[in-house]
């Protein structure tokens, strides 16, 4: 089965969110806005009682962080993808390289951008028209992050939350 773990943020900003989504995410119906602490990956069942209890450590291991979106940005050309770029703090750095070591380490596609996605698989008019406006508008929203979920993905290409771990500990 394939899962992944993410953060979900709070109604406000998925609100904001999915008013992009909507119209430029074209995987706007299989999860909720959310930011990837951990990109997919494959496990069976003895390998995922292995990884909850890793889970489980980096929950107890960490801290609550603070999800801080500063800006829209995109990750063109090397995918036609716009986002809210989320700050990287130090709590929310040591939960995401917790959450890719140990069983669950896997070499990794790209390196850790923290965002949040609002449109994907544009074409380039699109994503250069989109961003072009985004750029113009401010954005700025702050909530602390008390939790992160792992996801698993259904037949029908849907993901939808396994567990959900809280943050409890200090990372000093």
């Amino acid at each position: 089965m394939k899962y992944g773990i993410a953060v979900f943020p709070s109604k406000k900003l998925q609100d904001l969110a999915n008013s992009y989504r909507k119209r430029y995410d074209t995987k706007y119906s299989m999860v909720p806005p959310h930011l990837t602490l951990k990109e997919p990956f494959a496990a069976d069942d003895q390998e995922l009682e292995q990884m909850i209890n890793h889970i489980r450590q980096a929950a107890e291991t960490c801290r609550p962080f603070k999800l801080e979106v500063l800006k829209y940005s995109s990750f063109y050309p090397v995918t036609n993808t716009l986002y809210m770029k989320v700050a990287e703090t130090k709590e929310l750095l040591d939960l995401q390289q917790s959450l890719n070591e140990g069983p669950l380490e896997q070499k990794k596609e790209h390196p850790f951008v923290p965002h949040i996605t609002i449109g994907q698989e544009m074409n380039y008019d699109e994503l250069s028209d989109v961003f072009g406006r985004l750029k113009l508008e401010s954005i700025h929203h702050e909530e602390m992050i008390d939790r992160f979920s792992l996801l698993y993905q259904l037949d029908n290409g849907t993901w939808t939350v396994y567990q959900t771990f809280l943050l409890s500990g200090s990372s000093e």
